[in-house]
């Protein structure tokens, strides 16, 4: 064998002796040359597959060997393969060895040269060597497992396509060896891994229960890998197979049945153990399923058997390789036992624990690092609480060990172990060895023990202080992602002091001149939103907060620095006293390099002279809540570093009970401040809205000392639309509930209208003490009639409106002045319970009502449009169409100018609009009012809608002699155009 080696073994010394990449360079190319030489082939002496028929066996493997070597050492290797085929096709096996090592390492499988050997690894993965006489077995399998060996590691979809069904013949025939199985098995996970849908598992699986059933452990072992594969991407296909998996841990844990030869230091095939428990995790239901089928009873009893028996009897060995073997199958186990859940055996949840915990504290790092890793799984599970509590002190002695991998897996046990109960002692242990650990694991343990803080503060201001510890002892290795999530917690949490008291201790940590930077941008950034809060205790007024902010501007970053002018910006606008302090930091950071903190001083240096203090104010008020999202920006960073299936990860995601109540609490402090700002905004629409549906009319006296039932919220909506359909036509329901429909009728020739009232009782019982009072109003004479008794004011008058009846109310009106409010109806009433109702109501009489259509040549409507100019003769208006309301076209804009034409009652001036989007009108409004000469007095008045259909958006102006006229007639337009 040496004296065939030898080119080889020269050409690889020439190599290892090689001084430089050069030299070795010089030396390869050499070689390459010689072979091409060699390989070329003219003449008789080309075969028909390209090969050179002048090559001896020598020759050949030696120059093909070299190619190996040389392709492995880096360099690119283009040709040869003739030759490599060539002794693919050899019958020799020292040939064929060679053939196939190289084809594996220099063709791929979508090479076309594939195609003319196929039929050579068919006919060896197929055919058997010579058999013997004895029992008809094969006496040498090499050509075979050569042609697997190559198989599984030629990459080619189209190889694989073409090759796996006789891969699976090999596989499943009687007739291959225990070696060729298990190289079958590998390979066909190798292809199976490359494609995976090329078995299916509905078909395989009757296969696969023949392997399982094999004596040699060695197949046993080669077909649970591949049976792991495979039902690692489709597990339900598979689940048949459990009885075969626990019957074969059964044999090799409870019955010891286990050949010599696979006895690992007394340990029965451990690695097929291991392969069998990861198979088996993969069911996590396995426990509950299996006591619903009476048919898996058995296996499921001898599973618990199994694992009851590698938790018992499993201990430290003497022997490292032993001790190693055992406790991969324990470690396998435990994690069998996470998988069942709280569905497992409480028993075998209680030993892992115990183990686990005798493990910890061993001495050999491997162990500690394996029990460190388990038990955070384990602490996973619901109950194991209180047992892993016990452990805590131990744990805290593995974060001080000399190996920082069982660091690392002694601070993830203290994240996953941290409840309510000993959040508080584990983060003050952890900030307190935060002092002493080195910079490898300082970025990780200032990120859990900031999860932490926040996750189980019961009182946040305990939450900010641990944070400030950790920018005082670690600063550097806090991230933004870090102090940001300060920001957001105290924003948005306004109840009890939080926001105070961080103020207050911020300004207190940032008061020493040298201080990290991150607690520089945390204090900036809450002084300017929160300072104000504190501003009246001593030292800490805006003028003090500014000094100490600005202390650490010369040593600050240009990110610190854009904060600290925004932080500015909002103290000058807070107080007078620092106007003067801060002009002169505006003026110097104008011509700043940094792009950003020149554009904000510039902007909030000319904010007050080019905006209204208003304006300023409402532009430098505390910012708003943060949108509360599901993964914090924390969690989010966890997840990246460590991974999904990570314990700790999996323990962050999960809310604890502070943070449910505190979300509670937040989500009840919104609900409340936006039903209050409904509530607030419901009644100043009411009280200034023109149109409203919805008076300002108060209880009349007498009424204060009882309740009075007013109109439901969920009917306003409706009631708003029912008043501004009135506003445009003759006759409706303004009002309706479970017990009162008010409707409506009503008429107007020039100055005057005539308006009926309906009142309808919809209840079953009769309404008591029934009254109607309609305000008086300057602009309109308005005569009143109505049903006996329901225009009383006193409280104990009224009339009675029987169930099914009506009671009616008359007005005659005449408007005497333009106007823009429409008059207010109270309507009261009591149930036959004593309950007490008032409705505050809006009659639909509005500016419109009194208008009378005018028809204007294009020329005389843009004279007096253009006449009627002014601020205060014009009013304007953009309003965005419905939501639910279709494109703006030219059926969209008829129904825009019959509401002009036959709503507000304006008539139409055709020809003045430039475009089909435009509609223009004019009309009088009429009064009963009379001039010095005795005419009634009138308003002309101009309206014009254009519509902007890209945008969806409609803009009205109306011009009249009166800013009343304008606004009105504004706004009816508006709600008209909202419900058209």
């Amino acid at each position: 064998m040496s004296s065939q080696a030898r080119g080889l073994q020269n050409f690889i010394s020439d190599l290892r002796n090689a001084k430089s990449k050069e030299e070795e360079q010089k030396r390869v190319d050499k070689e390459l040359a010689n072979i091409r030489k060699k390989f070329t082939a003219t003449g008789k002496q080309l075969a028909e597959d390209g090969s050179n028929n002048s090559l001896n066996s020598y020759s050949r493997k030696k120059y093909v060997w070299k190619l190996v070597y040389i392709h492995v050492l880096g360099y690119d290797v283009d040709f040869g393969h003739a030759e490599v085929l060539a002794l693919v096709r050899s019958t020799k096996y020292s040939e064929k060895h060679v053939g196939y090592t190289a084809l594996s390492l220099l063709l791929r499988g979508d090479d076309p040269m594939m195609n003319s050997i196929l039929n050579t690894i068919r006919k060896d993965l197929t055919t058997p060597g010579p058999t013997s006489s004895k029992n008809n077995a094969p006496t040498t399998d090499t050509a075979q497992s050569l042609a697997l060996c190559s198989i599984a590691n030629i990459t080619g979809l189209e190889l694989i396509q073409t090759l796996h069904s006789e891969v699976q013949h090999t596989l499943m025939t009687k007739s291959s060896t225990p070696c060729v199985k298990k190289k079958a098995a590998l390979c066909l996970l190798r292809l199976v891994r490359t494609s995976p849908k090329l078995v299916s598992g509905k078909e395989f699986v009757a296969q696969m229960a023949q392997l399982l059933q094999d004596k040699h452990l060695g197949v046993l072992t080669s077909s649970m890998s591949l049976l792991y594969g495979l039902a690692t991407q489709n597990p339900s296909e598979y689940q048949s197979l459990i009885p075969y998996a626990v019957h074969i841990l059964g044999l090799l844990v409870l019955k010891k049945a286990c050949a010599r030869e696979y006895l690992y230091y007394r340990t029965p095939s451990p690695w097929l153990q291991i392969k069998l428990l990861k198979f088996l995790q993969l069911y996590p239901q396995i426990l509950s399923t299996g006591q619903e089928n009476d048919g898996q009873d058995q296996s499921i009893a001898q599973l618990v058997s199994v694992v009851s028996k590698i938790l018992t009897e499993t201990d430290v060995s003497d022997s490292i390789n032993k001790s190693n073997a055992d406790h991969a199958v324990l470690f396998e186990a435990v994690n069998l036992i996470v998988t069942w859940g709280s569905s497992g055996p409480a028993q075998l949840r209680e030993g892992a624990m115990k183990l686990l915990g005798k493990f910890i504290s061993v001495r050999e790092p491997n162990i500690r690092y394996l029990g460190l890793l388990t038990m955070a799984k384990l602490a996973q599970l619901e109950g194991t609480a209180d047992s892993i509590k016990k452990h805590q002190a131990t744990v805290l002695v593995s974060l001080k060990d000399a190996d920082i991998s069982v660091r690392r897996r002694a601070l993830d046990l203290l994240f996953v172990m941290c409840d309510t109960d000993n959040a508080e002692r584990i983060v003050d242990e952890l900030v307190a060895h935060l002092v002493l650990a080195d910079a490898a694991i300082r970025e990780e343990m200032v990120l859990k023990i900031a999860i932490l803080a926040e996750k189980y503060a019961t009182d946040l201001r305990w939450y900010v202080d641990t944070i400030l510890k950790l920018i005082s002892i670690s600063g550097d290795h806090v991230s933004d992602a870090i102090w940001h999530r300060v920001v957001q917690i105290v924003t948005n949490h306004p109840q009890g002091d939080l926001q105070a008291y961080t103020a207050a201790t911020l300004l207190v940590a940032a008061s020493p001149r040298r201080c990290h930077e991150t607690a520089v941008r945390v204090a900036a950034y809450v002084l300017g939103e929160f300072g104000f809060l504190v501003a009246e205790r001593p030292g800490m007024s805006g003028e003090e907060q500014f000094r100490i902010l600005h202390q650490h501007w010369a040593t600050s970053d240009a990110t610190t620095r854009a904060i600290l002018v925004s932080t500015y910006a909002k103290l000058a606008n807070l107080y007078e006293e620092c106007r003067p302090l801060v002009a002169p930091v505006f003026a110097r950071c104008k011509n700043s390099v940094d792009v950003e903190i020149q554009q904000r001083s510039a902007e909030y240096a000319a904010m007050r002279e080019a905006f209204s203090p208003e304006a300023v104010e409402d532009l430098l008020r505390e910012m708003p809540p943060f949108e509360d999202k599901k993964q914090s920006a924390l969690e989010q960073r966890l997840r990246e570093k460590e991974g999904e299936d990570s314990a700790a990860v999996a323990k962050a995601i999960r809310p604890s009970a502070a943070q449910r109540q505190r979300q509670q609490q937040s989500q009840a402090a919104a609900r409340a401040a936006e039903e209050v700002a409904a509530q607030q905004a419901a009644e100043q629409n009411a009280r200034n809205d023109p149109i409203s549906p919805i008076s300002d009319g108060s209880p009349g006296a007498g009424q204060l000392d009882r309740p009075t039932v007013g109109i439901p919220r969920d009917v306003i909506p409706a009631m708003r639309k029912a008043f501004s359909n009135l506003c445009t036509s003759p006759s409706g329901v303004l009002f309706e509930n479970s017990l009162l429909q008010v409707g409506v009728k009503h008429e107007y020739v020039g100055a005057q209208g005539r308006i009926s009232v309906f009142f309808g009782n919809l209840s079953k019982a009769p309404l008591l003490h029934f009254r109607a009072i309609v305000d008086d109003q300057d602009h309109l004479k308005i005569q009143k009639q109505g049903t006996q008794g329901l225009l009383d004011e006193s409280d104990d008058g009224g009339c009675t409106v029987a169930v099914r009846t009506q009671a009616k109310l008359l007005l005659l009106v005449e408007v005497t002045a333009p106007f823009d409010d429409a008059p207010a109806m109270r309507v009261m009433f009591e149930t036959e319970e004593g309950e007490l109702h008032e409705y505050p109501l809006r009659l639909p009489i509005v500016a419109t009502c009194f208008m009378e259509p005018v028809t204007l040549e294009p020329g005389a409507f843009m004279q007096r449009w253009r006449s009627l100019e002014g601020q205060d003769r014009e009013c304007q208006e953009v309003v965005k169409a419905p939501p639910n309301a279709p494109a703006i076209d030219e059926e969209y804009m008829k129904r825009i100018a019959n509401i002009i034409t036959d709503g507000l009652k304006f008539g139409r001036c055709q020809g003045c609009d430039p475009t089909p989007w435009t509609v223009s009108g004019a009309a009088t409004f009429r009064t009963g009012s009379k001039d010095a000469n005795g005419n009634n007095i009138n308003v002309g008045c101009l309206v014009r809608v254009e519509a902007n259909p890209q945008a969806g958006a409609f803009r009205v102006t109306t011009r009249t002699l009166h800013p009343l006229c304008s606004k009105a007639v504004k706004n009816v337009a508006l709600v008209s155009i909202k419900l058209a």
